[in-house]
């Protein structure tokens, strides 16, 4: 009998246990607000472990939204800008270099035709403020500030900056290795951003038939030799289902100092 009751000691030490870990693991997510995103919501998300490290940064977006996606609205649409909302970060995400979320939802896809003209989500984690970004003018306004690239070594290998510029978004840089830019059709593919000389934006591009087919899937994030400012880098991003919520993540975050 003693015997007995020290197992079921032992056992229900271990069950303790595994609930305050969970517990513990939960307490270190931190919720962006909820936002209103075609018939449903989105919204940010971001770990850390027990040292208050960066461990996830994420948009998450429920099933009411995934299965109410406007398919009508071609880009230039007057109702174009239902597609695209910002998404805030929690205050404890400026540990990282992100400090807003752009959730950019394509129906017809974009340019260039033959590429990118697929139904796709454009996923931009900003490195800038949400007013800086919003300050981007035309290309056609100030192309010099589109055309004043990073330094040599702030994009990864193979990245070479696409024509023009986006309004409020920037500059973007394609990889010239890419699938779907070598004749394979397009299903996800990873961008980065910047303006008047900065790096603002990562951005993982995926066609909603990707999302569609995948209930999860990993991938490396492009690496660049420098970065601009010391603080946790990304070096993987994830797609994750759980309970009816799509999530995009960056994770395996390392440190990095500017040089």
């Amino acid at each position: 009998m003693k015997n007995v009751l020290t197992l079921l000691m032992v056992v229900s030490m271990g069950m303790t246990a595994c609930k305050k870990d969970h517990s513990h693991s939960e307490d270190h997510i931190y919720k962006g607000p909820e936002q209103s995103f075609q018939h449903g919501k989105a919204w940010t998300w971001y770990q850390t472990d027990e040292k208050d490290k960066p461990l996830r940064i994420a948009v998450a977006i429920d099933a009411a939204a995934m299965n109410s996606l406007d398919t009508s609205h071609g880009e230039g649409s007057g109702d174009h800008h239902e597609n695209m909302i910002s998404l805030p970060f929690h205050p404890k995400a400026a540990a990282t270099p992100f400090q807003h979320f752009g959730l950019d939802w394509n129906p017809q896809g974009h340019e260039p035709a033959g590429v990118y003209d697929q139904p796709h989500f454009d996923f931009h984690f900003y490195m800038i403020s949400e007013a800086r970004r919003l300050a981007i003018p035309p290309y056609e306004a100030d192309s010099l500030k589109f055309k004043n690239y990073p330094g040599p070594g702030y994009m990864p290998p193979n990245y070479v900056p696409g024509p023009g510029g986006v309004p409020q978004m920037g500059a973007h840089w394609v990889d010239v290795t890419a699938p779907e830019l070598n004749g394979q059709l397009f299903t996800q593919t990873f961008l980065f951003g910047s303006f008047d000389g900065y790096v603002i934006f990562y951005e993982p591009m995926i066609t909603r038939a990707f999302l569609n087919a995948n209930s999860s899937y990993e991938r490396p994030v492009p690496q660049p030799a420098k970065v601009q400012a010391d603080g946790y880098y990304p070096t993987k991003m994830r797609i994750e289902k759980a309970a009816g919520v799509t999530n995009i993540i960056l994770e395996a975050f390392v440190y990095r100092t500017k040089s």
